[in-house]
């Protein structure tokens, strides 16, 4: 495997043109707009790249995907005043009757807030009361949450989502957390990592969402000497075997066994191993050759090693990943919101 650069100024360019105007290719992806420029200004922030873009017009559009309650509505009557994806989810289908117009989305309301957060916009003037008490009725009789109101998949992306919004607006009514900790410890696997739902086989995007929850809700700590305490009924030495055999030949991370090693899973993995205070045991130069082999010529990173076309998802979380190495010219991660560590505070 050659030699290779951190490319800091091709990727600078690549995030401020994603930040800009989202290339064609992402039509078909219109629906996760938020997410999506979540990545983009998220990226820039690590690139410390974030004066490239204009702050209050990020954030009057962000505010604008935020769903109001009317002065009728019942807050619990089920409806989630979150914030909606996309123009395409905010406003009623013609012609359909009764069309639903709030579809808001946990996913979408993270990435929402992850920005406002990014950019330093004050939190406490957003609608907290209704998008908290709305984010209850998401909640399950088993400890898991619904994305919507209108109904869809239940798994630990959306358990990491609520405890994420949560922690980013400093109240925990929205959820019942010993609920959410049962949910959690009933995804752990056999092996000791963690599936999407009850049952499923161990994923490493799943494992994240787990230990990063479990550690924003308070029920995982590492002390400064990176000595874990766990106030859970995890099993933690399964958990870090089954983390650090992710790690294959090439230097990278797998999410899965029997897997190729894939860019992002550099973060959702070794993010696991940051909290749980074991990232020192991964092969770091290893690890960053990896990294480096996804560098796309036009910045940005591929999925793949020495793939040519550059994706938003994996260029975010590759710049992720390589903060995580303490890469020189990269802002440091709060690694369980996914946010600059200053941003964070």
């Amino acid at each position: 495997m050659g030699k290779r650069d951190f490319e800091r100024l091709h990727h600078v360019a690549f995030f401020e043109a994603m930040a800009t105007e989202l290339p064609d290719e992402y039509a078909s992806q219109e629906v996760n707009h938020l997410t999506l420029s979540y990545f983009a200004v998220g990226g820039l922030s690590l690139l410390r790249e974030l004066d490239r873009i204009n702050k209050d017009e990020i954030a009057k559009w962000v505010l604008s995907f935020q769903v109001h309650p009317a002065a009728n509505d019942d807050i619990g009557s089920g409806l989630f005043y979150g914030f909606c994806g996309s123009r395409s989810t905010q406003f009623p289908l013609p012609n359909v009757k009764d069309p639903c117009h709030n579809v808001s989305h946990l996913a979408s309301t993270y990435s929402a807030l992850a920005i406002l957060k990014i950019i330093g916009y004050d939190l406490a003037n957003i609608d907290c009361k209704a998008l908290l008490l709305s984010l209850k009725m998401l909640q399950q009789p088993d400890g898991s949450f619904m994305p919507t109101h209108i109904g869809a998949e239940t798994d630990l992306r959306f358990v990491y989502c609520a405890a994420a919004i949560c922690s980013m607006l400093d109240d925990w009514t929205g959820m019942d957390k010993l609920k959410a900790k049962e949910y959690i410890l009933n995804c752990q696997s056999y092996d000791g990592g963690f599936g999407m739902v009850p049952g499923s086989e161990s994923h490493g995007g799943g494992t994240f969402c787990a230990v990063a929850a479990l550690h924003l809700m308070g029920f995982i700590q590492v002390d400064l000497a990176s000595d874990l305490r766990d106030s859970t009924s995890i099993d933690t030495c399964m958990l870090l075997e089954w983390c650090l055999q992710r790690q294959v030949t090439d230097g990278g991370f797998q999410g899965r066994r029997n897997k190729l090693s894939d860019t992002c899973y550099a973060f959702w993995v070794g993010g696991v191993l940051k909290i749980l205070g074991a990232y020192h045991l991964i092969d770091s130069c290893a690890l960053r050759s990896f990294l480096l082999t996804c560098q796309s010529p036009y910045g940005g990173f591929t999925k793949f090693p020495d793939d040519r076309i550059p994706d938003i998802y994996h260029s975010y979380y590759g710049l992720a990943a390589l903060s995580l190495l303490e890469e020189e010219g990269l802002e440091p991660l709060c690694v369980e919101l996914g946010i600059l560590s200053a941003a964070a505070l």
